[in-house]
């Protein structure tokens, strides 16, 4: 590739960019972004990348910022702030989430977009990267509040999304019904749109197979991973941070699958059986409570003592930057699967890869949400559904196939992050050279 020279002998970039551009110690105290950009350069650096190749890849192409007014139901009028990012395009049409939470500020919306990116080239998937964010705190909305919220936020974000644009989906805080009301207030002014978002409701053009994708694709990373570490994945005993949507079908899937589900938490606190959960008894228990900690089939246990069990597998699923410098000493697990988006910190990456743990990263672990989304995609384009059989399939094809690249790039001894990496930047890098875009 003409994007690719000799690295420098001090591993360093002099870019335009400086100091940002360059491969600095990792710490725990990175900023999402940060963190995110931190594993690219590193990633340019072993590749030799080209400066201005370097420089287009590490900025984000188009940010948008908006006022997002919403009138509460009691009269009151607040005003939140909404993002999209647009990271790069370079691959096809920018693709990525939209999240309600606090925490979605600029700067992590920025590095979701970037693991995007990366993600997407790594899935290989005909997608650029893109996010988006709403800072809220989406369980204090009732329904009315939520769905005025989304369609403001759409109409303020409309004139840089669209089918062929930029494709919304669900993220942390959004659902179905979200993508629902963001398909029909951007199809009021540009008519019937089904491919406008994915992971809407199956009635409305969703595809089947959608909402238990992510956790489907963690599970077969999880599965593929074990085979190679001669862990027997039938009976494995896993550990879950998080039981969200991906935490949850992560756990169901990996239980038909045949493995042993020790813990879980959720924001609450979280549970711990040495026996195996019965999470048919736990899924009953919320619908009747908002936490687990409170479950009374398990012995309670704290988010921080969860990631420290013992087991065969631990599974972050909830937010950024949990397994951090504090933890990664005492985290027993061999193997890791990042359900998560960037759950480690680099710092802490760093540290367990010394220690000799399997981490199989973000990138890879949890794209298999972004894949049914292309398929859904498709299908809204083609006007022609699959059956979930057929989704399923596909999928299992997608996921195992990129595992696969990841080892065989890693086979020289190298992490199985910094081979993700270093086939999605050059995917992405070789791809903006033959756009012409350096």
């Amino acid at each position: 590739m003409k994007t690719v020279k000799e690295a420098s002998p001090d591993n360093s970039s002099t870019t335009a960019l400086g100091e940002s551009a360059r491969v600095l110690a990792p710490s725990d105290g990175m900023t999402p972004f940060e963190a995110a950009t931190f594993f690219f350069h590193q990633s340019a650096d072993r590749l030799g990348l080209r400066d201005d190749m370097r420089e287009v890849l590490s900025t984000t192409y188009r940010e948008l910022a908006v006022q997002v007014p919403l009138r509460m139901d009691d009269g009151r009028m607040v005003v939140l702030r909404g993002y999209r990012i647009q990271h790069n395009g370079a691959r096809g049409p920018y693709k990525g989430g939209v999240r309600y939470h606090e925490s979605a500020d600029l700067d992590e919306v920025r590095a979701l977009a970037a693991l995007m990116t990366w993600k997407n080239a790594l899935i290989d998937v005909p997608f650029g990267g893109a996010k988006g964010g709403v800072q809220c705190e989406p369980g204090l909305l009732s329904r009315g509040e939520l769905e005025r919220l989304t369609r403001r936020f759409t109409d303020m974000i409309s004139y840089i999304i669209g089918v062929t644009r930029d494709i919304p989906a669900p993220d942390m805080g959004t659902n179905a019904q979200v993508m629902a009301w963001m398909m029909d207030a951007y199809g009021k002014k540009n008519g019937y749109s089904p491919g406008i978002v994915t992971g809407k409701p199956v009635e409305l053009g969703g595809s089947p197979g959608r909402e238990e994708a992510t956790g489907r694709g963690v599970v077969i990373c999880a599965r593929e991973v074990a085979k190679r570490k001669a862990v027997n994945f039938e009976g494995a005993r896993v550990v879950i941070q998080g039981f969200g949507n991906v935490g949850y079908w992560t756990a169901k899937l990996g239980a038909e699958m045949g493995v042993t589900v020790v813990g879980v938490s959720d924001v609450g606190g979280g549970v711990y059986n040495d026996k195996g959960l019965d999470l048919v008894a736990l899924e009953g228990h919320l619908e009747d409570s908002l936490s687990l900690a409170d479950f009374s089939g398990a012995e309670s246990v704290t988010n921080e003592e969860l990631l420290e069990l013992e087991c065969d597998i631990l599974i972050p699923a909830a937010v950024h930057g949990v397994i951090n410098t504090g933890n990664a000493g005492d985290i027993k697990a061999p193997i890791i699967v990042e359900a998560a988006n960037g759950p480690t910190t680099p710092a802490a990456d760093e540290m367990l890869n010394e220690r000799g743990v399997t981490i199989v990263p973000d990138i890879l672990a949890n794209a298999g949400g972004v894949t049914v989304s292309y398929f859904e995609w498709v299908q809204n384009i083609q006007h022609f559904t699959w059956d979930v059989d057929q989704v399923n399939l596909q999928l299992e094809k997608r996921m195992t196939r990129a595992t696969d690249e990841v080892f065989a790039a890693a086979a020289g001894g190298q992490s199985l992050r910094r081979a993700a990496f270093d086939i999605s930047v050059k995917r992405v890098a070789h791809a903006a050279e033959l756009r012409g875009y350096v």
